[in-house]
């Protein structure tokens, strides 16, 4: 397998997690870190020991030896950025939510299968070792069959511009929402007869907490929370007949307790070690372009229209729409 030159367009807290995670990776040579601000750049690129530095994403874009791009700013520059990518041909790992919308999503996947690019989003827990454990424990049928499937996250983040500020298409759907969707979606998959939602706000007019129903076409009922003002446990637990599977984290699944009838812990499976839990996804990219892909197994295009299809819904429901500039196509 080649190396491939990667590169980060964005500096920012998730910017510096890739960083540290990526130099650790023998597949990837760490080559570029591009940033509005000069400084910013140039210190993550000192620090992680990445080839070049760059004061605009434009110049770092126009570099032909850049192969792959993680896109890692707010959710309401994804699809530009992606976009703008995808445009000089360059393969992209966009940040979640992958887009402010669906339509966004679309529009990007449809384009980049036109240029023969893989994208994908970076929903990192799709592409973790834990997911398929998961699903292996639901199949081995030690928790018998699958009735009831609830899952939160949530943590006190409104401090954080990106997270309150509309106009970066901010708020609790977007940014840790997504996860308890995908949660459900690994577990139960698309089959969605009928949901409904609600939340809260922020005063500056964001998704403050918000709480998801989804009822899928087999009787199966999951129950997600999730919050930017409010520490949760960050548990998934799927129930069935004969027990429980509880996952504690399903930000980055640290522990799998499965319980039987009684409430006794019959089998607990432990994460395996990883990096920071980045890598997965970047090797799933780098699989996909090896093998002529344009799209990775874990996480294939019609999941993230879909998955962004069902967040628009729920921001109707909630009548919370962001400003035009970063809702159009």
């Amino acid at each position: 397998m080649r190396q491939y030159k990667f590169a980060i367009l964005g500096a920012g807290d998730i910017a510096e997690k890739m960083a540290s995670t990526v130099i650790h990776m023998p597949q990837i040579i760490p080559y570029g870190v591009a940033s509005r601000d000069l400084t910013r750049a140039s210190n993550l690129a000192k620090k992680y020991n990445f080839k070049k530095a760059f004061g605009s994403y434009e110049e770092m874009l126009q570099d032909p030896e850049v192969d792959l791009v993680y896109v890692a700013t707010p959710h309401s520059h994804h699809y530009r950025h992606s976009m703008m990518c995808l445009e000089h041909g360059k393969h992209v790992l966009c940040e979640k939510s992958f887009t402010t919308n669906a339509a966004q999503a679309e529009r990007l996947i449809e384009f980049a299968r036109s240029k023969n690019l893989v994208i994908a989003e970076a929903i990192w827990t799709r592409y973790m070792p834990m997911s398929k454990t998961i699903n292996e424990i639901i199949d081995s049928g030690v928790i018998g069959n699958v009735r009831l499937l609830a899952a939160d996250l949530g943590y006190i983040v409104t401090h954080k511009e990106r997270i309150v500020n509309p106009a970066l298409a901010g708020g609790a759907l977007l940014d840790v929402g997504v996860y308890t969707l995908n949660f459900a979606a690994m577990v139960l998959g698309d089959k969605v007869a009928k949901s409904s939602s609600i939340c809260t706000f922020t005063d500056t007019g964001v998704d403050a907490s918000g709480s998801v129903t989804l009822c899928y076409e087999n009787g199966v009922m999951a129950v997600l929370h999730f919050s930017v003002v409010a520490q949760t446990n960050r548990q998934g637990v799927i129930y069935g007949d004969k027990g429980c599977l509880v996952v504690e984290n399903i930000n980055n699944p640290e522990l799998i307790k499965v319980y039987n009838l009684d409430r006794e812990v019959v089998a607990t499976y432990p994460a395996p070690p990883q990096i920071t839990g980045f890598e997965y996804q970047v090797e799933s990219v780098i699989n996909a372009i090896e093998n002529g892909l344009v799209e990775c197994p874990e996480m294939p295009h019609s999941e993230i229209i879909r998955i962004m299809k069902q967040m628009d819904g729920f921001r109707k429901e909630w009548g919370l729409e962001y400003p035009a500039e970063i809702e159009s196509v």
